[in-house]
């Protein structure tokens, strides 16, 4: 980009209401990476989501002007869990009041490109992924929630119901940018909707951590690592299984579900650490010291194994969702096929066998592609030429 391109872009944003809009913001994951990076792009715009809890953001956002919807007035025991929610949150983002703004960007993985605006105002949704529980993860979710023959009837109902308001929903964004390809095709899939993909940020520079782990020992002693989300669509404990099958240490970061927490630990081997949620250099660090990442779930990107590689770290993941844009087999990793305990295990072993064929450097420099940087001036570059068009 030119300094006449440049300066071109800044008035150009400089002259827009801007706001932004996110789900939720009472956990720390890859879309809260996205509206972060938003927020530098648009660092006047405030951030409207429909709950916001600020000591599980951990000082994320501070500062901001958070502005929340009718859910953030609940007692705190219906805030904590989002199942007895449901019915309200396809109400709660509509009652934004946004007419102020000439452009509204969305971060949304369900609920946020609902918002209703005027019909001078752009709304472009950043979409991470169409709502999974009411699409192709519908039976599957129902099964799971254990419910009684009355109940699930009634759930049926009521996640019909999500379905038609997501897709009546999706009909309200002007324009949309997807995550993945893996995304794109599912909006296109569910909703029948085009839209680009600009990939997600990852932070590169300034990686390498102050002071390394503790001994780490031999290569064989080196632990393998997991850091996400613990959720059950994650399928950490099939990588915990492999690990036990193998007799191989693995360390997992990261926080979730009380009741997944406590089956996570239950099946943990002696070489299992399940270390909860830990800052952001305590992370990098155990990323630069560990001997592979592993990826046992399907996501529709996935930034933490884009992290692991920016360390020159090779990635162990499942061939499903954004991981196949993002890994490159015998390259910067190794796939499994099916999230089972044995598949991932033989992946383990095939990683082991030509582990010294990794180059470190090649790992790292094809992390770069996925740079904060780049998402920046990608997204700069399509708001500019979404509000050229209109």
């Amino acid at each position: 980009m030119t300094s006449n391109q440049s300066n071109t872009t800044n008035d150009f944003r400089q002259e827009l209401r801007v706001a932004l809009v996110h789900d939720f913001l009472n956990q720390y994951g890859g879309a809260e990476r996205v509206l972060e990076a938003l927020t530098e792009i648009f660092p006047d715009a405030p951030i409207y989501t429909l709950l916001y809890d600020p000591v599980k953001m951990r000082g994320k956002f501070k500062g901001k002007d958070i502005q929340t919807s009718f859910l953030q007035k609940f007692l705190k025991f219906l805030k904590k869990r989002p199942k007895w929610l449901l019915p309200f949150l396809p109400t709660a983002p509509e009652t934004f009041n946004l007419r102020d703004f000439d452009l509204v960007i969305s971060s949304s993985g369900a609920w946020s490109k609902g918002i209703i605006v005027k019909p001078k105002t752009v709304h472009v949704c950043y979409c991470h992924s169409p709502m999974r529980f009411v699409w192709d993860w519908n039976e599957k979710y129902l099964s799971d929630q254990n419910l009684g023959r009355s109940r699930k009837l009634f759930a049926r109902l009521l996640l019909n119901y999500v379905r038609i308001w997501d897709k009546a929903a999706a009909d309200r964004p002007d324009f949309f940018i997807a995550n993945s390809k893996y995304t794109a095709a599912r909006i296109r899939k569910y909703y029948g909707r085009e839209s680009v993909v600009v990939y997600p940020p990852v932070e590169i520079k300034d990686l390498e951590p102050k002071s390394p782990i503790g001994d780490l020992g031999s290569m064989r002693e080196k632990f393998f690592l997991i850091v996400s989300r613990l959720s059950p669509y994650k399928k950490i404990e099939v990588a915990i299984e492999a690990m036990n099958k193998l007799n191989l240490p693995l360390t997992v970061i990261g926080e979730g579900e009380k009741k997944y927490v406590k089956y996570l630990k239950s099946v943990a081997g002696p070489k299992t650490k399940i270390l909860g949620w830990k800052s952001d250099g305590k992370t990098r660090e155990h990323m630069a010291g560990c001997r592979a990442f592993v990826f046992p779930g399907e996501d529709d990107f996935g930034i933490t194994p884009v992290e692991a590689m920016s360390f020159g770290k090779p990635v162990i993941a499942l061939r499903r969702g954004g991981a196949r844009e993002t890994v490159v087999e015998s390259e910067t990793g190794e796939f499994f096929d099916d999230p089972v305990i044995e598949s991932l295990a033989d992946a383990v072993r095939r990683f082991v066998r030509k582990e010294s064929e990794y180059d470190a450097q090649k790992i790292r420099i094809h992390a770069e592609k996925f740079s904060k940087e780049r998402f920046i001036e990608e997204i700069k570059r399509e708001i500019e030429d979404i509000m050229q068009i209109r």
